[in-house]
This record gives C-alpha cells, structure tokens and sequence, in this order.
C-alpha cells in the first residue's frame, strides 16, 4: 500500500545485502510487536549520521518502523542462522535467537549500515525461548553500546529503544523492551563455524568471499585472499581486545558466536567497566571458573580467533599459512597494547624499562584495589613537580608505601621526553576517560525507568558521548561508585 500525498515518507530502508546469500543463511521472520509499545530514548545524532530527517524520527510512524509494528513490502525481515563455542564447548547451531535484521540504511559516509531488531520475538534458532529482550538488559545495551563509541572503541550501535508494559519471564517476571541496533554488519565467527562443521565447504566460500568483497576487497588482490582475510580480523580482534584492556572493559561472554568478523564489539550481556582494580576480576555472575576474566581477555580473543581460523583451513588450503596468519594476533595485541599504554601515561616514544613502568602502576591498583578510571585521570594532571594532583592520587591509593617511589620514577622518564606539562596532560586527558558506565549508573537509570522515568537514560546517554571532556555539571558521574554497588551481579539472562 503506497503512503498518501501527504503522508510522511518511510524510512529509507534498503534490502540487507546479506541475503543475497541465500535462504541457507537465514529464515525469514515476521516481528512480533510488543503490546502497546512507546519510545524510551532516540539516539538522535546516530539518526542524523544515517540521514533521516528529524521531520521523519520522530514520527510515529518512524517509531513504527523502527520497532517492528510496520514493515514495508519492500522489507524481508530475517533471522540469520550460526553456530558456535560457548565458554569454550562446541555449543551446536545457535541462530539469531530474538534478532532480526530488517534491512540496511546508508549513513553520511556513503556506507551501507545493517539495522537489526533485539527483542521482537521467536525465530526459529530461539531454541524454545520466547525472543523477547528484558528493559533491564535493553538499557544496559542502548547506554554501553554509545559509551563504547565515545570511548573510540569500534562496536556495534543503539539507534532507538522502545518499551511496553508486557512482560517476560526471567529469574522473575520483567518488562520487554526493543533495541534497535546498528552496525556494517552483524555476521560473526560462529556464522563461518556453522557451514564448517557441518562440511558444507561451499557455502563457506560463499560466505567468505560475501565478506571479502563487501568487508575486505583490498584483500582479494593478494594471492591467498582467505589468508589476508585472516590476518587482517586476526588484527582487528587483537586491537579491540587491546582497548578493551586499556579502558577497563570486560565483556563477559567472549564466546566465538559473540565475535564480530569486522572486530566490533558484539551483544552487550553481562559486561562491565573496572572500578576497584583487581586482574582476575570477573563481571559475569554466570562464569564461574573466570573463563571470561579481564586477565583473560587477550587470551580468550587469540583463541576464538584460532577458532575462526580452523574454519578457514579448507579454503587457505594450508596450515602453515593458517598458523602465519594467526600470527598476527599475538603481535597485533602487544603493539596496540604498548601503544595504548604510553598514551595513558602521557609517553610519546617507547624505552626499554617502559613495560616495567607501566606494570608496576597496574600491581600497585592491584595492591590497593585502587579505582581503575579513576588512577589513570588523576594520573592525568600530574605535573612535574608535586601539585594537590598528588594528594588525589595517594588518596586512592590508601596506604600505598611503594607509591612515591613509583611516581619519582615516572616523572623521571617523564623528563627524557621534549614536552612540557600542560602538553602531557592534555594528551593524558584525551587517553584517559572520565565518565564510564559504572555497573551503579547503569542500575539507577533501569530503577528509575522501571517506574517510567527515562530522564537518566537520557541524560547517561548524553554525558557517554563526551567520555573524556570534563563536564563540571556532571561531576558527580565521575565519582567513586556507593558502597551499595558492591552487591551488584550481572549474569547471562536477559
């Protein structure tokens, strides 16, 4: 049915080039809309990137769209099928359980963005689950997801969330809600590993050579293509998981259905930020051997990224040039990592004690559990000589004897280097966030939403885009978490 003169135009939703694939990577599906659903937060400069008109956004009938109340005959919804290792255990086909990509829009760069709907209900890889997505979950997602942006962390996005009073059965029953995600593309390690195992080789080379040509053409003038393509996500993963570390992010379940092919950050469960700095500190209630640890981070990236590579041993047609291209991980994450630390410390060229240095600081957070964010910002207005900065800094480091001695050192190798203060503290304030979503932010803005107040999404949402500006009037968001977030646990469901 065509819109009326004078009816708003539709979102200019184009077919998902995914399913030029074929019906053997995905079932089409029809959206089950939630019962009286409403808009809970728009994230209007995602919207404007993908040039929709604000005429348009927010229209009721954009909010249609978006949630799945109105899908245009021009759209095929699909649910696409992978499988994959969960914890570490071959886990079998798994599928987009309660995802739907309902097409692709073109965003202010000339790029093709898939726009993908979490929560609208069964599909057929649900696995006798009900598709639904929990508000509690769904907050968490649409807040981290821009976080993680700010922060310059390559990830997927959150264009809108939208609400209903229907409800969910989890631990207890909850209220559902939809997100509507953005990305280049959600396909995943565990969409080659599905065609792998089951010994269906051709359509694994369809799907390797869809993501060559769509993801990674400069890849297909070499001579072993599939190799370059290995190499190159085997060092976008190291990278990522590399920022990871740096900002303290945990994602919690790192298994290989979780991980992009384009080595983004992919399905916000049980994640968190570090506060009190502990290595083995594990931010998934449901890990309970710490597979997913943030110590263990880089390790469980290389892994998965073994994982994916078996897959493509039958098209690289040699082990020895799998295992060079996995290679690439392992230096890939050590580079960016030394990278990533001299920029926190405010070190613009690499010595030899550098790595000492930098490990001794992260033993003494250790030590003292001291905050991780926090550290690395006062760390930040440190000057050559001892300022208040110093007091700040021993204040969340109680106790701490070896301290001073650590900070003689530093401003020792900080003096090898031709720049002045005011330049290294600029640069470590553009290294070093302020604002992160703490476990306890995220908690306030569900309690207050859970009672239909959405100003805190609003006003998280806003303050997460600016990670690393000050923001005075929002000073108290960059404070200590309350001693009440200690009891906070975040686990698998959702």
């Amino acid at each position: 049915m065509q819109d009326a003169p004078n009816e708003l135009p539709s979102l200019p939703l184009q077919r998902a080039r995914f399913l030029t694939l074929g019906k053997s990577f995905y079932s089409e599906v029809t959206p089950a809309p939630l019962s009286k659903s409403y808009r809970i937060s728009l994230n209007e400069p995602l919207a404007k990137s993908l040039l929709i008109p604000d005429s348009l956004i927010s229209s009721e009938k954009a909010i249609a769209e978006l949630t799945g109340d109105r899908i245009s005959a021009a759209q095929t919804p699909v649910a696409t099928v992978y499988s994959g290792h969960q914890f570490g255990v071959w886990a079998g086909q798994l599928g987009d359980g309660r995802a739907m990509l309902l097409g692709e829009l073109r965003d202010n760069d000339g790029l093709q963005q898939e726009i993908q709907l979490k929560g609208a209900g069964e599909t057929p890889y649900s696995r006798r689950a009900d598709g639904r997505a929990v508000l509690r979950s769904s907050i968490r997602e649409y807040l981290c997801s821009e976080a993680m942006h700010g922060l310059g962390i390559p990830t997927t996005r959150a264009l809108h969330l939208s609400g209903s009073k229907q409800y969910a059965m989890r631990e207890q029953p909850e209220t559902t809600a939809i997100v509507t995600r953005v990305a280049p593309s959600f396909i995943r390690f565990g969409h080659f590993e599905h065609f792998y195992y089951q010994g269906r080789i051709d359509e694994l080379k369809q799907l390797a050579d869809f993501v060559l040509q769509q993801y990674y053409p400069h890849c297909l003038s070499e001579e072993n293509p599939y190799a370059e393509l290995l190499g190159e996500v085997a060092i976008r993963t190291a990278r990522l998981v590399a920022q990871w570390q740096a900002c303290g992010f945990m994602h919690g379940v790192l298994n290989t259905d979780n991980m992009s092919v384009l080595g983004l950050t992919l399905d916000y469960g049980p994640f968190g930020f570090m506060e009190a700095f502990n290595h083995d500190h594990i931010c998934n209630h449901s890990d309970h051997q710490g597979r997913y640890s943030y110590r263990n981070q880089p390790a469980i990236g290389q892994w998965n990224v073994f994982a994916f590579g078996q897959t493509l041993v039958p098209l690289i047609n040699s082990v020895e040039t799998t295992e060079q291209a996995l290679d690439n991980y392992k230096s890939a994450f050590e580079q960016h990592w030394q990278q990533l630390c001299r920029a926190k410390f405010g070190l613009e060229t690499a010595q030899e004690n550098d790595a000492n240095l930098f490990n001794e600081f992260f033993q003494l957070m250790q030590d003292h559990r001291a905050d991780f964010t926090l550290s690395f910002r006062t760390l930040s207005h440190l000057k050559s000589e001892k300022t208040a900065a110093d007091d700040e800094l021993f204040a969340l480091f109680s106790g701490a004897q070896a301290l001073p001695d650590w900070l003689h050192r530093y401003r020792e190798r900080c003096r090898t280097e031709n720049r002045n203060d005011s330049e290294r503290n600029a640069a470590m304030l553009a290294a070093n966030p302020k604002y992160i979503l703490r476990n306890y932010l995220a908690q306030i803005a569900i309690e207050k939403a859970q009672q239909d107040d959405f100003s805190e999404i609003d006003r998280l949402h806003r303050i997460l885009q600016q990670p690393f500006a000050e923001q005075p009037e929002s000073e108290i968001y960059a404070s200590l978490p309350p001693d009440w977030a200690g009891d906070l646990c975040v686990s698998c469901s959702s």
